[in-house]
């Protein structure tokens, strides 16, 4: 990634130094040296350590008193846990948008849907897919209205790019199951429907689950649960 001075310099930095740890250059457990950086990117430390801070909202570092900022770790457990959160974040925003979508919001929500549809039948970047799912969430934010799920929402999402990263390969040979996903969840939505949507949304998140954590532990066939932390 080529450093561009950015509107927001403190946020650029954070960008930067995130596909950095999500694309394992910074490895987990490493520590991000403000100095280093700073030197780096030709930019000063303050600005380096608010992009640290901001890091740390993201999940990417853990910032430890006297000794700086570190890489968080993603071993099996830690993504575990992270999918816990997140889906259930997700379970939220999804049961508030089936209580407060209306139909002037209809057309916006189906054309961002159409666009996860077109990338997937595309096959292409799973990155790529995976922005415009990110996309789809904003806008069901924008529809909910509540600005605390909307926060958190926007914080996990580059400690969940990161876990694409790693299980890219196995994502690429499932994008079927990911354009089933939108479908029926899609189809909850409009029916308001909450028992299938939380069907939709468990089902799902527990098999993206499985492939990060087989990309985690491809000769490990023992459950995250019973491994120790």
């Amino acid at each position: 990634m080529e450093f561009q001075v950015p509107n927001t310099l403190a946020e650029q930095i954070a960008n930067f130094l995130a596909e950095r740890i999500m694309t394992g250059q910074i490895r987990p457990g490493e520590r991000i040296h403000e100095v280093k950086i700073a030197a780096e990117l030709e930019v000063s430390r303050a600005s380096v350590k608010e992009a640290l801070y901001t890091l740390e909202r993201w999940h990417l570092v853990d910032i430890i008193p006297r000794k700086g900022a570190v890489a968080t770790w993603l071993d099996a457990e830690h993504a575990s846990e992270l999918y816990d959160v997140y889906m259930h974040l997700l379970q939220m925003l999804v049961e508030r948008l089936i209580d407060r979508w209306q139909p002037e919001h209809r057309d916006r929500l189906l054309g961002h849907i159409e666009q996860v549809s077109r990338r997937l039948q595309e096959r292409t970047d799973v990155l790529a897919v995976v922005e415009a799912s990110f996309d789809v969430m904003d806008v069901c934010c924008e529809v909910v209205g509540n600005p605390y799920l909307t926060e958190a929402l926007t914080n996990f999402k580059p400690a969940v790019s990161r876990t694409y990263y790693l299980s890219a390969d196995r994502y690429r040979q499932d994008l079927r199951r990911t354009a089933s996903f939108f479908k029926g969840l899609t189809q909850a939505v409009l029916d308001r429907d909450r028992v299938a949507a939380a069907h939709e949304i468990t089902e799902f998140f527990n098999h993206q689950r499985q492939l990060i954590l087989q990309a985690l532990s491809p000769d490990d066939t023992t459950p995250a649960s019973s491994r120790s932390a």
